[in-house]
């Protein structure tokens, strides 16, 4: 794999730690070992990855074809697999248009590259950091029109911000600034599906600079919908909404999230 300028090897990446447990291809040695290392701890961890992704593509079908939402503002995208936000929503509505939003170096490259849209429909890819939400929208704005609804996507992302960068500010900050009809679809690691796992699996990552987590209770991801009315089923385990098949059991899959609309 070629490496781009400025990406240092040996550091691991959520978003290639993230594609190795898919299986993917675009990630260094240090992503895989701390991959591997998180499987030896949480055995099920490739299986939150998969649960993780198929979330995401059951909230945008649900967003695309039920919702009639166009528009689309994925925070912490990761590198480029298959059924990527685009992919579902542009199959449904060709002409939706979908921000994509990260601040590695490797996912930039393949975004540039594989993320195209439809004809009738746009893609663009913002660099940028989760905790400068002044900066996402304003680049964002360039493709989306933030007078009409927006679904802001954070999956599996807050949870790499600590407490001290006040991640529910950042997320308020940022469904401020869309328009009402807007959605939020939000998933984030929990301690309680497995409190011991995650417990050595939160000693593990604090020693891998660029992986630490912040694993959260159901009170505090609950925060994160504030002022919004969830979507049913509402906000729970991952897994148990909207499934389309056989649903693990929690302790399997330990994220909450859900979807929910910003009122008029």
């Amino acid at each position: 794999m070629v490496v781009p300028d400025g990406v240092d090897q040996s550091r691991p990446s959520p978003a290639r730690v993230y594609d190795a447990l898919l299986g993917g291809k675009d990630h260094y040695e240090a992503d895989r070992q701390v991959a591997e290392a998180l499987v030896g701890i949480l055995p099920s961890m490739r299986l939150v990855a998969v649960q993780n992704r198929a979330f995401l593509g059951r909230a945008v079908k649900y967003l695309t074809g039920e919702a009639g939402v166009r528009q689309f503002l994925d925070i912490g995208t990761g590198l480029p697999t298959q059924d990527n936000v685009h992919d579902v929503a542009q199959r449904i509505a060709p002409s939706s248009r979908i921000v994509y939003v990260d601040n590695d170096p490797v996912v930039l490259a393949h975004a540039r590259a594989l993320l195209t849209s439809t004809p009738e429909g746009a893609t663009d890819y913002v660099d940028a950091d989760l905790r400068d939400p002044a900066a996402i929208l304003e680049r964002a704005a360039r493709t989306l029109d933030l007078d009409e609804p927006v679904a802001l996507l954070l999956v599996a992302i807050l949870h790499f911000l600590p407490d001290g960068d006040d991640p529910h500010a950042v997320v308020a900050e940022l469904v401020d600034a869309l328009a009402p009809g807007s959605y939020l679809v939000l998933s984030h690691g929990t301690p309680e599906a497995d409190p011991r796992g995650v417990d050595a699996a939160d000693e593990y990552t604090r020693k891998a600079p660029g992986t630490e987590v912040t694993p959260r209770p159901a009170e505090e991801v609950a925060r994160f919908f504030d002022g919004l009315v969830p979507v049913e089923p509402g906000v729970g385990y991952i897994t148990a909404w909207r499934p389309e098949g056989p649903v693990p059991p929690p302790d399997k899959v330990g994220l909450y999230g859900g979807v929910a609309r910003k009122p008029s």
